[in-house]
């Protein structure tokens, strides 16, 4: 069997592989969007098509999780063609049907800021869906009713000699590890894709469960060469920040969080907070719709969080009823908190303050000494949770300048990723007398070349950083 790597190769985003049997059987794991791909519309239109093979020959599609870097571009593979399954646990296909509709309400906008731009040059919307990943919520709703969900450690035969098995990854509300058994001719071969691998004791997630043994592992390597570092459990960060911020004096704090995961970890510990430790109740509003339509999807998947959130689940009845909470859903509701006075809690998207309505609150805060803008996550070069975490005096948002005076605070205890510890810790598990090879994938390069050097330290010989569109025989 052969194995092409599509996406995520020597970067972060756009996880896609394809893996193709002997028998010619095809399977896509992934089909993410690159997020450092653009669109110019003023630049002529070239025909050419998307992806770089034919999605009317593609068998099947798995999918590791909903985060639109490895789900975003599935409605792409339907409308070029694709008539087949998408497998994926029950959590990520709800999870997933609200991402890839958000998507696509962003992709008519665009399409629509061209068309103003440039009627001259391009008169209908389909000519512009040409360029790439565009598409709009007929083919999102075309994609979504053939998404077939699977349960965890549950082997699924998809055809004799294919099985495969999805394993809790932990990283976001239905995450998975993929282990496939395959057989051709009379050896049996297992291949294992980590997804992306979540952290241990993490607020409301799952602990990664490991990767049974297997002969070849594709392994993420966001964090490859990072040790988070702060040491307090997430409750605890938390409390000593608000304290300090809405407590020992009339501040505001503002958490600039992604919608999906990040927004419900954050929830879910300021009601511990409240309920187990007896915190004062700071109004706290919650500034994003998607953030409140995923928190409803954790809320109805109780069963697939940990332990300590279910437990108190059953004591406290809801995991986000934060009392003084505000789910904020119009944008004049958002511009409305600038004239509430009292010390108060904000949380928006996006979480490396790119786009999103966070940019109009850390606009309005961003110069009060008695702000805080709390980071909680990775943010990527080029965008302002960037620069706040360099330590820039001044920001600029939409076109205007803004001086640093608010407190900038960074805590890495709601990062929902894997440090090189726990990405050591998910490859150590395999054995070294039967692994072959470790694919590497996911990260930046700098990254993974200080990983491997540290995987080969565990006794793996062979571990390989594959270049975009290289392929392998298996």
């Amino acid at each position: 069997m052969k194995l092409q790597f599509l996406g995520a190769a020597k970067q972060v985003t756009g996880s896609m592989y394809l893996l193709e049997l002997e028998d010619g059987y095809k399977i896509l794991i992934d089909c993410g969007t690159d997020m450092e791909r653009s669109i110019d519309f003023d630049v002529p239109y070239e025909p050419a098509p998307f992806f770089p093979f034919d999605p009317t020959l593609i068998n099947l599609v798995v999918l590791t999780h909903a985060h639109i870097d490895h789900s975003g571009n599935i409605p792409m593979l339907y409308r070029e063609g694709y008539e087949g399954q998408v497998l994926c646990t029950p959590p990520t296909a709800e999870l997933a049907a609200l991402l890839l509709m958000d998507s696509a309400s962003l992709h008519l906008r665009k399409l629509r800021a061209a068309q103003g731009e440039s009627k001259k040059k391009h008169k209908q919307m389909d000519r512009l869906l040409r360029r790439g990943d565009l598409y709009l919520q007929k083919d999102v709703e075309d994609s979504l009713g053939n998404f077939v969900t699977l349960q965890f450690n549950r082997k699924f035969v998809i055809k004799p000699g294919l099985e495969l098995t999805f394993i809790p990854a932990g990283h976001l509300l239905g995450a998975a590890h993929l282990y496939f058994s395959i057989t051709e001719g009379d050896e049996v071969k297992t291949l294992g894709f980590s997804g992306d691998i979540g952290r241990f004791d993490y607020p409301l997630h799952i602990d990664p469960n490991p990767m049974p043994a297997c002969d070849y592992l594709v392994c993420e390597s966001t964090y490859g060469n990072r040790v988070h570092e702060d040491k307090l459990e997430p409750i605890d960060a938390l409390a000593k920040i608000i304290k300090e911020t809405c407590i020992d004096k009339p501040g505001r704090l503002v958490i600039p969080a992604f919608s999906v995961g990040r927004t419900q970890a954050v929830l879910y510990t300021l009601n511990r907070l409240i309920e187990e430790r007896g915190f004062p109740a700071i109004r706290v509003f919650t500034d994003s719709p998607m953030g409140k339509s995923s928190t409803r999807i954790y809320a109805k998947n109780i069963a697939y969080l940990n332990p300590e959130a279910r437990v108190f689940q059953k004591e406290y009845d809801d995991l986000f009823d934060v009392e003084n909470l505000i789910f904020l859903q119009t944008e004049k509701e958002s511009r409305a908190i600038r004239n509430y006075h009292e010390p108060c809690i904000i949380i928006s998207s996006s979480g490396m303050i790119s786009g999103g309505r966070v940019e109009q609150h850390i606009a309005d805060n961003i110069s009060n000494s008695y702000a805080t803008i709390l980071l909680i996550g990775y943010s990527a070069e080029g965008t302002l949770g960037r620069q706040l975490m360099e330590g820039t005096d001044l920001i600029r948002v939409k076109d205007r300048e803004y001086r640093v005076n608010a407190q900038i605070r960074k805590i890495d205890v709601f990062s929902g990723h894997a440090d090189q510890k726990g990405l050591l810790k998910f490859v150590a598990n395999q054995k070294p007398e039967k692994l072959k090879t470790v694919f590497l994938s996911h990260g930046e390069e700098e990254s993974m070349l200080e990983f491997r050097e540290e995987i080969r330290r565990l006794g793996f010989s062979d571990v390989i950083l594959p270049d975009k569109a290289e392929t392998f025989t298996l």
